[in-house]
């Protein structure tokens, strides 16, 4: 079998196996690659190796290390509980108010999983007391979380930016942030007031006591205000001065270890681990199937299912289909970010920004599915009296619509127009 078929396969065999079993699908991925690279095509260990991106392992450990000592000092909650009294006990506002917390979360550095981790367990609990849908609270939720998820200072916006940035697509990180916000805002609040929130909104008779939501706090302690200061500081930092947010990060960090305002061992401990090794690990299999010729088999058969003008539909189609069941930003993006050259090639022609966009936005429509890490954090923080089987094919039926909602949109906006 020709060696380009045999690394698009084994690409296509890791995504599918770390979707539906339990194992990180980056470890399987770097096993791949040391499998075909070395034994298969004859590739010396450092060059296998030389795939591993180093750049953005360390851009990724600062920031989600900086954003870890945030959360288990209680900043991030704190902030939470003083948004949430903002909704003044009004169901209606409650689930827009968690849009907003999410979307400012993972905007400023969490991320999108990380956000949705730090929130769900608060908004679906509110929601229960509130009287307000679970699927309605985390559809906000979800969609809220990913606006922010192509912030440059977030793990996914470092990692879509990093890929764009190697196939010279450069400058196109604030374009990146505001093309998925506008849709995810759009989708988000469409379906909202469209499935109930409207309602919600009218009923005076909804009104619920603030306490019964979120508990009364105490003000901030000197540990959560020097967090908070850091975090203004690496923003205002990397906007203003351009100060490179991996150098940035690590420093805050040190900062925050240095002042004892947050305990350093759980911070390392409850870092998302996992997700850093899934997405470097898809790197380096990535790397071995382009010197295999396994990539560009890939955009072969993209570009046979696509013209021109349709293919900012198509890849978002099959991005969102993928997205569904598997990570957007540790299986998508760096599986099909890399193709979009080779696709221009084979076309004769096309925009690379427009493409690059619609792998972004029909990758992440997708995320309110329950076999999406955001969604099923939604539906296990579900109040206790909640269908969970409902609320299970309520999101499976949103996420699916979605495949097909983000292709129309990304066909429509980075297409015909």
């Amino acid at each position: 079998m020709d060696l380009s078929v045999v690394s698009l396969l084994a690409l296509t065999a890791v995504v599918v196996a770390g979707s539906f079993l339990p194992v990180n699908v980056g470890v399987l991925a770097i096993a791949t690659a040391f499998l075909i690279g070395i034994p298969l095509a004859g590739m010396k260990m450092p060059a296998v190796v030389a795939g591993f991106p180093i750049g953005l392992f360390l851009t990724l450990v600062g920031v989600t290390l900086l954003f870890s000592q945030a959360r288990v000092n209680g900043t991030l909650d704190r902030i939470s509980a003083i948004a949430v009294g903002h909704a003044r006990g009004r169901p209606g506002m409650i689930p827009i108010v968690f849009f907003l917390l999410a979307l400012v979360f993972a905007s400023v550095g969490p991320g999108n999983i990380a956000s949705t981790a730090l929130l769900a367990p608060v908004a679906m609990a509110a929601a229960g007391r509130a009287g307000i849908p679970a699927f309605l609270m985390a559809l906000m939720v979800c969609c809220g979380a990913n606006a922010g998820a192509l912030s440059p200072f977030a793990p996914t916006g470092i990692i879509a930016n990093g890929l764009m940035a190697k196939i010279g697509i450069e400058h196109a990180q604030w374009s990146n942030y505001l093309g998925l916000l506008v849709s995810q805002a759009f989708v988000g609040f469409g379906g909202y007031f469209l499935l109930g929130g409207t309602k919600l909104l009218r009923e005076g008779k909804g009104m619920v006591a603030l306490e019964d939501i979120e508990p009364r706090q105490p003000p901030l302690d000197w540990q959560q205000k020097l967090t908070l200061a850091v975090i203004g500081a690496l923003i205002l930092a990397v906007l203003l001065f351009k100060v490179d947010i991996t150098m940035g990060a690590f420093i805050g960090a040190a900062v925050l270890s240095l002042a004892r305002a947050a305990d350093e061992k759980r911070a390392l401990k409850d870092m998302p681990w996992g997700v850093t090794i899934m997405v470097c690990g898809v790197t380096v299999l990535i790397g071995v199937a382009e010197k295999t010729g396994g990539m560009e088999l890939l955009t072969s058969m993209l570009s046979s299912m696509s013209s021109q003008q349709s293919i900012t539909g198509v890849i978002a189609l099959v991005t969102g289909v993928i997205s569904v069941y598997s990570s957007s930003s540790g299986v998508v993006l760096p599986a099909f970010l890399p193709t979009i050259p080779g696709l221009i090639e084979k076309l004769g022609g096309g925009d690379a920004l427009a493409i690059a966009s619609s792998i972004n936005v029909g990758a992440h429509l997708v995320d309110v599915s329950p076999l999406s890490t955001l969604g099923a954090l939604c539906i296990s923080n579900a109040a206790p009296d909640v269908d969970r089987k409902r609320l299970f094919n309520q999101m499976l039926v949103w996420g699916l619509a979605m495949c097909l909602v983000g292709a129309i949109v990304c066909y429509v906006f980075f297409g015909l127009l």
